[in-house]
């Protein structure tokens, strides 16, 4: 059990983390550009699974061990870039149009946003960082551990299913004007691009 004022403490900075523009919050706001509101949310939900495992892998050591071993970390980041490029030429081959966007499976919008949280070395770090900062040693850490990690995949689906929806919307009302369908598609494409060649400089720098 966390205690009371820890809870407090975490809920207001874990709020303040998952609302600073980040990969997460830019690869939705591609989905929900990219396949409409449904794709988006299930697209922020595989984001907030890829937290959780994220969290249990960091409370149970491996985290850690990862730091430890940059070459780990080396290899889920370019894993990461591959298949953001792999998206983005994808999202420029597929027609949009209004009829096309429903049929998009949640399935994998959900598994994408899995993958691409999964294969992001930040969000380990991240973790690794911050958690432990509010987990009691004298006390199990794998269970503080999830239960402070769930607070940050529940604000993320939240905040980044709000954003990915909003930009659905909008998607779902220009999908019927060609012109405005393919700028939509660049546009997403140049998101999932772009964050691939945020992993490559973020790793440069490391």
């Amino acid at each position: 059990m966390i205690e009371p004022l820890i809870m407090i403490a975490f809920i207001p900075a874990a709020l303040a983390l998952n609302l600073t523009p980040g990969a997460d919050m830019l690869f939705c706001l591609a989905q929900g550009a990219r396949a409409g509101t449904r794709a988006a949310l299930a697209a922020s939900a595989g984001v907030s699974a890829g937290t959780m495992v994220h969290v249990a892998l960091t409370g149970l050591g491996l985290g850690y061990l990862a730091a430890r071993h940059p070459i780990l970390f080396d290899v889920t980041r370019y894993a990461g870039v591959a298949y953001l490029l792999w998206l983005a030429q994808k999202t420029l081959r597929t027609p949009l149009s209004s009829r096309d966007m429903p049929d998009i499976r949640s399935a994998k919008a959900f598994t994408d946003g899995l993958i691409v949280n999964l294969t992001n070395p930040k969000v380990a770090l991240f973790i690794l960082a911050f958690v432990p900062q509010f987990v009691d040693p004298g006390r199990a850490v794998l269970p503080q551990f999830l239960a402070l990690g769930a607070i940050v995949a529940t604000g993320g689906f939240v905040i980044n299913g709000a954003v990915g929806a909003f930009s659905g919307r909008i998607a779902r009302v220009t999908a019927r004007m060609p012109r405005l369908g393919q700028a939509l598609r660049i546009l997403s494409a140049s998101i999932f691009a772009a964050l691939a060649l945020r992993l490559v400089l973020e790793g440069r720098r490391a």
